[in-house]
């Protein structure tokens, strides 16, 4: 990640001290067991995650009916596949797709706070929480996208979603070229949370 977004290097050793004493504290007042963080976790590594974005984002690339739809109405479109329960919760209610095209690139942002598809992304990377980023990426997104690397031509329209409580943005990044002959389980390797945020292209193959 660039540097204006870089945190010190203990920021997780320090962040996972804060949360095994909240553990430990929820856990001996017993509000939860020493079960519950691990069942959540799991949950998000194995359930809800940028994998189920990546089957989303490369069905379609395959299908473009499906794409049609997707964008239309996105939780009808994601119920068709075969996806693990609870899409539509675990802040995933009222997602909404956007895809981009050679005219036009879509970020995503959350001005107000966080607010994050999580079933079809994970869990939102630090970054995603700054202030910086957050009122940078709505005042200049094209600066902001050359500092992550994404050199978008002045051509090419931004443009930029803010999600919240209500709806949930996320991007279906352009195939890449050359991919014509992969098979979809070849063409989700190559999407990224990045690029379904916007901040980035899916990966050349």
């Amino acid at each position: 990640m660039i540097d204006r977004f870089q945190y010190r290097e203990d920021r997780e050793a320090y962040s996972a001290a804060r949360v095994k004493a909240l553990e430990a504290l929820l856990i001996k007042k017993g509000i939860i067991t020493d079960k519950t963080v691990d069942t959540v976790l799991d949950f998000f590594e194995t359930k809800m995650g940028p994998f189920n974005g990546a089957k989303i984002v490369a069905r379609a690339w395959v299908d473009p009916s499906f794409k049609d739809r997707l964008v239309t109405d996105t939780p009808a479109a994601i119920a068709e596949l075969n996806l693990p329960e609870g899409m539509a919760g675990a802040e995933g209610e009222h997602m909404r797709a956007v895809a981009n095209s050679p005219d036009v690139h879509n970020l995503i942002i959350c001005t107000l706070c966080s607010c994050y598809p999580w079933p079809v992304l994970g869990l939102p990377p630090y970054w995603y929480k700054d202030p910086t980023f957050r009122s940078r990426a709505a005042r200049e997104p094209r600066a902001v996208l050359g500092e992550f690397g994404l050199k978008v031509p002045e051509t090419i329209e931004i443009k930029v979603w803010d999600s919240s409580a209500q709806i949930r943005w996320f991007v279906v990044p352009e195939r890449p070229v050359g991919t014509e002959g992969m098979t979809e389980a070849e063409l989700e390797a190559l999407v990224t949370p990045e690029a379904m945020m916007g901040v980035a292209i899916a990966k050349a193959a």
